[in-house]
């Protein structure tokens, strides 16, 4: 009995110590294999960056998508969500399924950064013709993604399970309803074979390049659109006092639900932001008019405390509008849910992620702005990662953000972006929970 049970230790000794140089192994020829592509994911970003396709329209990027992916040998399957392409690599070992995300949607940007790869590009959007820019870096995620893909295939032989590669239209659409995730998801992206988990990331600027962040939990704000229609009753400018002046009321409506953040919600359990941004209403100085449309975002981090500030917000206009005479019709539009990492997830692969960057995790900020990656992890969990794209020696609190026609990404963040997403998936595939 003695005898078996140093026998079972020995064994499982031996069993870990395989398991680990094999992790060794497969850890060193993702570094190999990353460093081959190194050269081709920078001009893979450069052609993206130059010829930016708006949500929804990203045919040429979703065509230059496929052609590599199945040139390395993968299922591939298009339209998928609109636009979106799908690629499945099955590794010669048996393990389990896990998904790697890019959006690939520009913005009606005109760019004003003087690289030699600059977008000239234009397009129709909201009837206007407008610039087309990668100003929120969407270029680098398909170019990381596209050579994490060729990373993977490379290591096909040996690898552990299957990597699902998702590239996504439309994540710049979403935010005020449905974007690419949803519809990618309504298209079967998360079935056959289902992943078990799911990671992507984002470039940010105001972040040294190759820097990453994450943390655990909302890391992302939800994005919820909101409309408020004020109606009262046209008259004449010098006399008020025959009508119900819109206008008025729609100003204290807009004072009013600042106090929903301040004053009507536990504000210290987690942050929230009620914005209107846009007011329109009446044609000249001496008419009071009719109607008075406002447009506005929702911004929370619990989903607790999105239910409660959409309630208070709609009882605070209505109420408002009431007590002049007037009327409030309140819609608010459901966007992005919270982009939530896993934590359990998130800890497993933190080893991952110190091992790359050479050093322990560094803890991401919440941003209030919002991602439909969020769609991803209500279904599965997901982790969600920040990668910075400012060059050294800048201040990294006055540079130009994502979205600005100044937006610049150093190309030095992207092998760092490869080798994270191949290590995650390749640590993920092999090791068990």
């Amino acid at each position: 009995m003695h005898l078996s049970l140093v026998t079972a230790s020995v064994f499982v000794a031996l069993l870990s110590a395989t398991s680990a140089f094999a992790q060794s192994s497969l850890a060193k020829d993702v570094d190999r294999q990353a460093a081959k592509v190194e050269a081709q994911v920078v001009a893979w970003r450069r052609d993206l960056h130059q010829h930016p396709e708006l949500s929804n329209q990203e045919k040429r990027t979703a065509q230059l998508v496929a052609e590599h992916l199945r040139r390395l040998g993968l299922e591939v399957r298009t339209g998928v969500g609109g636009t979106g392409v799908v690629g499945v690599l099955r590794g010669g070992r048996p393990g389990p399924v896990v998904a790697l995300r890019a959006d690939m949607d520009a913005l009606p940007v005109t760019e004003e950064v003087d690289v030699p790869f600059k977008s000239t590009a234009r397009a129709q959007f909201n009837g206007q013709e407008v610039g087309v820019m990668h100003a929120c870096g969407h270029d680098l995620h398909v170019a990381i993604l596209m050579g994490a893909a060729e990373v993977l295939a490379n290591m096909r032989a040996t690898l552990p399970g299957t990597v699902k590669f998702i590239f996504q239209p439309a994540e710049e659409a979403s935010g005020t309803g449905p974007g690419g995730a949803v519809a990618m998801i309504r298209d079967g992206v998360l079935e056959n074979p289902a992943p078990a988990a799911i990671f992507g990331l984002h470039v940010f600027s105001g972040a040294p390049a190759g820097d990453v962040f994450v943390r655990p939990g909302g890391v992302m704000a939800s994005s919820d659109g909101l409309s408020i229609v004020v109606r009262g009753r046209q008259t004449h400018g010098a006399m008020p006092w025959f009508g119900v002046d819109p206008i008025v009321v729609a100003s204290q409506i807009v004072l009013g639900l600042q106090t929903v953040v301040s004053r009507q919600v536990e504000l210290t359990t987690s942050p929230a932001i009620v914005t209107i941004g846009s007011v329109t209403g009446g044609v000249r100085g001496n008419i009071i008019p009719d109607t008075v449309t406002m447009q506005g975002t929702i911004r929370t981090f619990d989903e607790d405390m999105r239910k409660k500030i959409h309630e208070r917000v709609r009882r605070t206009a209505e109420g408002i509008a009431q007590s002049a005479g007037a009327t409030a019709e309140v819609q608010i539009t459901a966007g992005n849910g919270v982009t939530s990492n896993d934590p359990a997830l998130l800890e497993r692969i933190r080893p991952t992620v110190e091992r790359i960057t050479g050093k322990a995790v560094a803890p991401g900020k919440q941003t209030t702005t919002s991602e439909d990656f969020s769609a991803y992890q209500q279904r599965i969990p997901g982790v969600f990662f920040f990668l910075g794209v400012t060059p050294p020696g800048q201040d990294m609190q006055s540079v130009p953000a994502n979205h600005s026609p100044r937006f610049f990404a150093d190309e030095r963040a992207l092998p760092v972006g490869v080798r994270l997403l191949s290590h995650l998936a390749v640590d993920y595939l092999s090791r068990r929970p």
